[in-house]
Order: C-alpha cells, then sequence, then structure tokens
C-alpha cells in the first residue's frame, strides 16, 4: 500500500502508545471492529517493535505502522517486524535518503515549507504536519496549500474528537492523527467496549 491509501483507510490514525504487551493485539482488535483499520503503534515504549509483529500476524483488517521511527536504522528494524508505514516526528537529510529507499510507506513529520520541500525532493508527497496545533494547524495547512497543491497531510498534536472535523474539511489533509481513541485508563482496565465505541466516532467523521 501506499502513504496515500493506508492514510485514507481511516479518519483517523490513533497514535498508540504499548505500555502492557498483553494487550496491544486486543486494542487492536478493538479499534478495527470500530472501523478504524489504520493503526500507528509508535516506538515510545519498550514493547513497541513487538506489538506490531503481533498485530501485523494477528489482527485481520489492520493497517499496522509504525510511529516515532527516527533513523535509518529504526525504519529497517520496523520493516524487519511487519510494519506496512513509518511516521516520523521530523525530517532531516539523513532520515529523507533513507525514506527514498525504503520498502515500506514513509510519512515524515514536518514544520515549515523547508522541510516539505526536502521531502518533495526525495520523492515524497505525503507528510504529517507536526506538531499541528503548536505550528498553526488549520492556518498553516491552508497556507502550505498554496505553494504545494500536490501535497497531502496527517496532521496530528493537539486534535480531538471536536477539532478533528474541521481539519478534515481542508482539501489537503487525508485524515488527523490523535491519541484520544486510546485512553490509558480505558486499555489498563481493558476496557475494549470504550475503545470500539471511541473509534466509531472517530470513523463517523468521515461519514
Amino acid at each position: 500500500m501506499n502513504a496515500r491509501d493506508i492514510l485514507s483507510a481511516g479518519a483517523v490514525v490513533p497514535v498508540i502508545a504499548i505500555d502492557d504487551i498483553h494487550t496491544a493485539v486486543d486494542l487492536a482488535h478493538a479499534l478495527v471492529a470500530g472501523g478504524i483499520p489504520t493503526l500507528e503503534i509508535t516506538l515510545r515504549t519498550e514493547h513497541g517493535l513487538k506489538a506490531i509483529e503481533l498485530i501485523a500476524k494477528e489482527v485481520k483488517g489492520a493497517i499496522v505502522g509504525a510511529g516515532t521511527v527516527i533513523n535509518a536504522e529504526q525504519l529497517k528494524a520496523v520493516e524487519d517486524a511487519g510494519a506496512v508505514f513509518a511516521i516520523s516526528p521530523g525530517l532531516n537529510l539523513p532520515f529523507a535518503k533513507a525514506a527514498e529507499k525504503s520498502a515500506i510507506a514513509v510519512i515524515p513529520g514536518i514544520a515549515t515549507a523547508g522541510e516539505l520541500m526536502l521531502a518533495l525532493e526525495h520523492g515524497i508527497d505525503t507528510c504529517k504536519l507536526f506538531p499541528a496545533e503548536v505550528v498553526g494547524g488549520r492556518a498553516m495547512l491552508s497556507a502550505l496549500y498554496g505553494p504545494f497543491p500536490q501535497v497531502k497531510f496527517c496532521p496530528t498534536g493537539g486534535i480531538n474528537l471536536v477539532s478533528a472535523p474541521e481539519y478534515l474539511k481542508l482539501p489537503n489533509v487525508l485524515c488527523v492523527g490523535g491519541s484520544w481513541l486510546t485512553p490509558k485508563d480505558a486499555v489498563a482496565k481493558q476496557d475494549w467496549g470504550t475503545i470500539t465505541r471511541l473509534a466509531k466516532e472517530a470513523a463517523a467523521l468521515r461519514a
């Protein structure tokens, strides 16, 4: 799958930090059941790679990828674990070169027009705006649309169920990223009904 197909599969890409590896598969099942198939498993915890491997093998319908990927070594590791995409918080020249050679879709984070130009130089026209609310949010995306109408985004950072619809109305936004679909207390309690309900609310944003 290419980056745009991956990001267009659902209105929201949940940003997931796995604190307990035993919850990973059930959490993924709950999200997919609610209509959210694209799952960003971050490398912020020690369980990230193992969670990607388990979900890729055991959760039918999940489009599993990695988040917080910041260098070529991590990019190779998540690919080996079974991720079909990788998302980074930023972009520099070494990472752009690694992304260009990668066998999986790479969606780098950008916060400036200069970083976006670097992405385009390396064949990347689908990016994450991060941290979205901090760097201008919808106004920033509208401004970037003028000189870069060919670029599509998944804005992430500070977005919630209330603000997401306004982002999704923009012509250069495919989806939004957010952590509100996987509240830590619900995951810790293994309250999968709540997770599925939140996923259904998020999926309905594009209905």
